[in-house]
């Protein structure tokens, strides 16, 4: 094998060609991609797709079958160990001590990395992060939110230069996620690499680079913007009249890629600008429908990539 380059400094992650597959079956396939310091880079796709076994790959936490590449400046296969004491991992399941305080579990956390004053970095992870006031609650009791912060405080104590989070915030309140996104974009601004998998567009939207991950193959990645750009997606928000009829009358048409409800209107969209036209046109003359040419959203995109996926496991 090729001896890789050291990564730039300005590059946490850059792999090529990684593949793996678990019993005999592809899960991810010739996967090829670069993640700047200092970002927050988001994976959307369906459920069982590959998205955590190519973050797992990405940052040296599992070998892949083929390809190879660099995390941190360190190669994925020959020095993980090295990797791993660089990385916090949040899971979608809260795996703190539930029958341990707040400041007992950070505590512990600080301990357990060898951190010289872990009652002071405890204090000041709690004060950080707003868990003032409730440093002697058990972490059982807390509500979902708190849980959240407190999950993020003990994976980023170590203080570690990439972070990954799996859904992290996964039946949390609005209010909750605006306020964990807030302290994601401040992490990153102070350096740290951030991988994210989510299923909510609004999150999508606030990485600063996204990748749609689907039965193992990277479909589409970059800003929100180009990823929507080079979807080519001709788009048309439709509203009054009797929108469930209409869905119906397009699905399948020729031309028409994608019919969704949005609210009290449909968004119709096709990969063939003069397709979809032909397609929408005898519909167009229904004075209760009203047609507007629109950008397609972020959702929008994923869907279309989502109906063109073909699922592997079936």
């Amino acid at each position: 094998m090729t001896e890789l380059p050291a990564s730039s400094s300005d590059v946490a992650i850059d792999v090529r060609g990684l593949s793996k597959s678990f019993d005999g079956r592809e899960v991810v396939h010739d996967l090829s991609m670069q993640v700047k310091r200092g970002t927050i880079y988001g994976f959307l796709g369906p459920n069982g797709s590959g998205k955590t076994t190519t973050i797992r790959m990405l940052c040296g936490l599992l070998t892949p079958d083929s390809g190879e590449g660099r995390c941190l400046g360190y190669d994925i296969r020959r020095d993980a160990d090295r990797i791993k004491r660089q990385v916090g991992y949040m899971t979608q399941r809260f795996s703190l001590y539930q029958d341990l305080s707040v400041r007992e579990n950070l505590e512990f956390v600080a301990r357990l990395y060898g951190m010289p004053d872990a009652r002071g970095a405890a204090r000041a992870m709690i004060e950080r992060l707003g868990l003032s006031g409730r440093e002697k609650q058990l972490a059982g009791e807390l509500s979902g939110g708190w849980k959240q912060r407190l999950a993020l405080g003990a994976c980023t104590l170590p203080n570690p230069q990439l972070l990954l989070l799996d859904e992290p915030t996964a039946g949390v309140d609005p209010k909750a996620r605006r306020d964990f996104w807030n302290e994601i974009h401040a992490l990153a601004a102070e350096g740290l690499t951030v991988l994210v998998s989510t299923h909510y567009m609004d999150e999508a939207e606030r990485c600063h680079e996204i990748a749609y991950i689907a039965y193992g193959h990277l479909l589409a990645h970059g800003t929100v913007e180009e990823v929507i750009a080079r979807s080519a997606l001709a788009t048309y928000t439709v509203s009054g009249g009797d929108l469930h009829a209409l869905q119906e009358q397009l699905t399948g048409r020729p031309g028409v890629d994608m019919v969704a409800p949005f609210g009290a209107s449909l968004h119709v969209s096709g990969r063939d600008r003069a397709a979809l036209e032909a397609a929408v046109a005898p519909l167009r003359a229904d004075a209760n429908l009203h047609w507007e040419e629109s950008e397609p959203s972020l959702e929008d995109v994923f869907i279309d990539l989502m109906t063109r996926s073909k699922d592997n496991f079936q």
